[in-house]
């Protein structure tokens, strides 16, 4: 098909066999995925990496995220979405695919799970879960900074006062958790991470204080999110809860409570 480089003017009216707003951003995706070669993550719709439709169903919101048992201690987890589906997709799509422009769709939603119910007032900093560093370096960036940064950003526009401090490190000798139980987990990540000294020291927290929420892509035992706690709370730091994009189904908890 040969398009046009007629002026606006002498285009056909929308329904006299030109194309009218609705039908611009099918084409638009269209013309994407044969330049891209892209498609939804959640729908496999050929264009955008997330399609308007699949976007449109992402939660606005976010919920407590209890995970079973509960690890001794835990503050409060929060998750926008469950593990499955098109969160999931996402989820995987930026960590393993390399997928960068689902970011942005991912910081939407650990920013639901960062201020959902978050009283108001007061300096939020949010702590994303550090990765081995040869993970990284293997997929060439860090896909939980990323979408921390994203969403901190957003909470800005909202007014609320929100920075980003990667203050934590892990320790040689923690192994990849895929595939291990809630104990294994457990006993894998216990002492691994360690607070970043010069990291703490730039975040100024004795001349501002503030409120610590420690950020992940996913909840599953809770054992990492219960790790990355204690090594804040050890400098005597004030972690107010856990906030992921997306919580293992048996973890969701509507009424708020753990069990």
């Amino acid at each position: 098909m040969r398009l046009s480089t007629d002026p606006a003017g002498s285009r056909p009216a929308p329904g006299a066999g030109g194309f009218d707003g609705a039908v611009t951003g099918t084409v638009r995706d269209g013309a994407l995925d044969l330049l891209l070669g892209g498609a939804c993550v959640g729908c496999a719709r050929p264009g955008r990496l997330l399609c308007p439709g699949c976007r449109d169903e992402l939660p606005a919101a976010a919920t407590p995220a209890w995970p079973t048992p509960v690890p001794a201690g835990l503050v409060e987890p929060w998750a926008a979405a469950v593990y499955e589906g098109t969160a999931r997709a996402m989820v995987l799509g930026l960590k393993e695919r390399g997928l960068l422009g689902l970011a942005g769709p991912l910081g939407s939603l650990l920013a639901a799970a960062v201020s959902c119910e978050l009283p108001r007032g007061g300096r939020v900093v949010l702590v994303p879960v550090p990765s081995r560093p040869r993970t990284v370096r293997a997929r060439g960036h860090d896909p939980t900074r990323a979408v921390t940064l994203r969403a901190a950003r957003l909470l800005r526009r909202g007014g609320l006062d929100v920075g980003v401090a990667s203050l934590l490190r892990l320790r040689a000798g923690v192994v990849d958790q895929a595939g291990l139980d809630a104990a294994q987990r457990a006993a894998n990540l216990r002492g691994s991470m360690r607070l970043r000294a010069l990291a703490v020291r730039r975040a100024g927290f004795e001349r501002r204080p503030a409120r610590l929420v420690v950020c992940d892509d996913v909840l599953t035992t809770g054992s990492t999110a219960r790790e990355a706690q204690r090594a804040l709370e050890v400098a005597g730091l004030d972690v107010v809860r856990v906030a992921v994009v997306a919580a293992t189904p048996r973890r969701i908890s509507p009424a708020g409570h753990p069990g």
